[in-house]
């Protein structure tokens, strides 16, 4: 019999009464035995009121609310498979989705409610519910016990390489993803988080809300980012641990309140989803906080690393060692592994990898293999120590005149020219060497020259890493996570190319 899959079941069963669960915009206060009664319930309304089965899928759209929360705790319980959607996809993108994932149930917030009355042409399925309109069952559903291998959620991804792939995760990997961090990173049951991040996402579900909810802390739960409320809730509440991406973390730097909001509990910050610069580090850092770079995949459990504060300073950018029970290998395009020191493809194992993708077997066989490593698709470094440093993505990596060249070591240096607020790296083909650098860098208040990047890189990079390009825009695409979308840098550049070509 397995019973760790309701996870917040058995939290409630050890403390009831310790706080699980605050909701800034109405100030709900929930304990933990509260939040299970109220996943139970929709347990019960799935499985009775709508007659679902073990397997079936339901559907939620809704921006940051305590209903994601429960409904989220309820899969386990029930049985049926939780499927999130992006808030900020079109009826057209979700209908894809709902297509692949077929679920049997779609719940909304009144927010998205205009969305949802387009998506109801373009997609079938039997049972539309607000969360604004719907009230589950008093009574709770008494829990499911299922295997580890049955499935809790299903994540898609976000599509920037392609169509989204949805992501199977199992009952055993999202809970060992909440004892490897609480272990690793060692979390306290004393610890409140402030999640401003959408819980749509592998980052807000499992870098925080799982771990928070396997050790029994307080979650702080925001709607969606506003970095006054951001620092005024960590202020209030007692924050002591806050996960971000690095353009939250630099839109909270920039607000008023980062000056002085007393920060005095916060015994960490940690960012992941994107490359962190070393200059939001040392700035936070001067701000007397200790600050983090996380590492993660929704494939692999989003928390695969961990380093102390004291190795947080002393390793800068690194993403520091294999969480417990985590096995990771660094290997060349034929499988070999690569030296100390030098780069490779990243490939992790352990329990808290996923079970490949839904509906897709050809993409589960390419990105895990029969040994049971996930292949990354990141490309890192490990020193004699064991602490890691990603240098990029496989695809994003340049071949120019047969040599590697990774986009986020260039990126790394540019934004720390100080006229510099943001920077991208793509290739391009180039006749000569194949492929060559172009940097999309977003000024500051004062722009730089191109001369002036460019004396800036000679100093610090060899002479082929320098980009044979520097195009200033005011912004780069990002995901909601705060990757760049690089495909659509790349399709400007060509766009522009023959725009320029045809005039000449």
């Amino acid at each position: 019999m397995f019973l760790h899959g309701d996870l917040l079941g058995e939290r409630a069963r050890l403390t009831p009464d310790r706080t699980a669960l605050v909701y800034i915009p109405t100030g709900e206060r929930l304990t933990y035995a509260e939040l299970d009664a109220r996943s139970g319930r929709w347990a019960r309304l799935w499985r009775e009121r709508l007659g679902l089965k073990k397997g079936d899928r339901v559907a939620v759209l809704c921006d940051n609310r305590p209903e994601l929360v429960e409904t989220f705790f309820a899969a386990p319980k029930s049985g049926v498979v939780i499927v999130p959607i992006g808030t900020r996809l079109t009826p057209r993108e979700i209908a894809g989705i709902l297509e692949d994932a077929a679920p049997s149930a779609f719940f909304y917030g009144d927010e998205h409610a205009d969305k949802v009355h387009e998506l109801r042409t373009l997609a079938d399925v039997s049972h539309w519910m607000s969360f604004d309109g719907e009230q589950p069952d008093p009574v709770c559903w008494a829990p499911e016990h299922g295997s580890p291998e049955d499935l809790w959620c299903l994540l898609y991804t976000s599509g920037t390489t392609g169509r989204p792939k949805g992501v199977m995760l199992p009952y055993r990997m999202i809970v060992w993803n909440g004892y490897n961090t609480v272990i690793g990173w060692q979390l306290r049951e004393d610890d409140v988080t402030s999640i401003f991040t959408p819980l749509y996402h592998a980052g807000g579900l499992g870098a925080f809300l799982v771990p928070i909810v396997t050790i029994g802390g307080t979650v702080v739960l925001h709607r969606g980012f506003d970095a006054a409320e951001v620092w005024c809730t960590i202020e209030q509440e007692g924050a002591t641990v806050v996960l971000g991406v690095p353009t939250i973390y630099q839109m909270l730097s920039e607000a008023p309140e980062f000056r002085t909001a007393d920060l005095s509990r916060v015994r960490w910050l940690i960012s992941g989803g994107a490359p962190l610069p070393t200059w939001i580090i040392d700035l936070y850092q001067r701000r007397g906080v200790a600050f983090k770079q996380g590492y993660g995949l929704t494939e692999v459990g989003v928390n695969c690393f961990s380093m102390t504060v004291e190795e947080s300073a002393s390793h800068p950018g690194s993403i520091g060692k294999p969480l417990p029970f985590t096995e990771t290998r660094l290997v060349d395009e034929d499988g070999g592994e690569v030296r100390t020191g030098e780069v490779g493809e990243l490939l992790i194992r352990g329990p808290h990898v996923c079970r490949g993708y839904w509906n897709n077997p050809e993409a589960t066989a390419v990105a895990l293999d029969a040994e049971g490593w996930f292949h990354t698709g990141d490309l890192a470094r490990r020193d004699e120590e064991g602490f890691h440093w990603i240098a990029g993505r496989r695809k994003d990596m340049i071949i120019s005149g047969g040599v590697n060249v990774y986009p986020a070591e260039i990126e790394a240096e540019l934004v720390l020219h100080p006229r510099v607020r943001d920077a991208s790296v793509v290739g391009v083909p180039h006749p000569t060497w194949g492929e060559v650098g172009v940097a999309f860098v977003v000024p500051g208040a004062e722009p730089p020259t191109t001369e002036d990047l460019a004396a800036f890189l000679a100093g610090r990079l060899a002479k082929y890493k320098i980009p044979r390009e520097i195009r200033f825009v005011d912004s780069l695409p990002r995901t909601p996570y705060g990757k760049v979308v690089k495909g659509e840098l790349r399709e400007r550049y060509e766009t522009e190319k023959d725009a320029d070509d045809r005039i000449e």
